[in-house]
């Protein structure tokens, strides 16, 4: 029965980190995979022009992009994209997420509710390694 129950809590301890390590390679790929798709269509349709020049003729938009571009990537708490869609699950959650990408993209929510939505979950840093993975996506950088 001793050698049963230890079996068994080991066995549960190799599958929680076969599941955490498939969470976080998941995330990664599919986050990267989203973001790329979504870039390159950007790219393909023309739009990643309008883009940047609607960033470009935003003043708040173009200062957060000066800000990001300045940023120092180690002091950042995450800097890749699978890292960033983790912190948004974990804090906005899902169905929250995927309300307000509905609502910014049929025009339902102005920047500054999607700013505000943000700022409300997330620390400064946090906001700053978004801005920082924004502006290396929009620029290719």
């Amino acid at each position: 029965m001793k050698k049963f129950l230890i079996g068994t809590i080991i066995t549960l301890m190799i599958l929680a980190g076969l599941g955490y390590g498939l969470y976080i390679f998941g995330t990664n790929t599919a986050s990267e995979k989203i973001v790329d798709d979504y870039t390159a269509n950007l790219e393909d349709s023309g739009q990643m022009n309008e883009v940047r020049t609607m960033i470009e003729s935003d003043p708040e938009l173009l200062a957060m992009m000066e800000e990001a571009k300045a940023a120092d990537p180690s002091t950042l708490p995450f800097t890749t994209k699978g890292e960033a869609t983790r912190v948004l699950v974990n804090k906005l959650g899902v169905s929250k997420l995927k309300n307000l990408q509905t609502k910014a993209q049929s025009g339902e929510a102005s920047k500054e509710e999607i700013l505000q939505v943000l700022q409300e979950n997330l620390t400064e840093e946090e906001m700053l390694a978004l801005q920082k993975i924004a502006y290396e996506e929009i620029y290719n950088q």
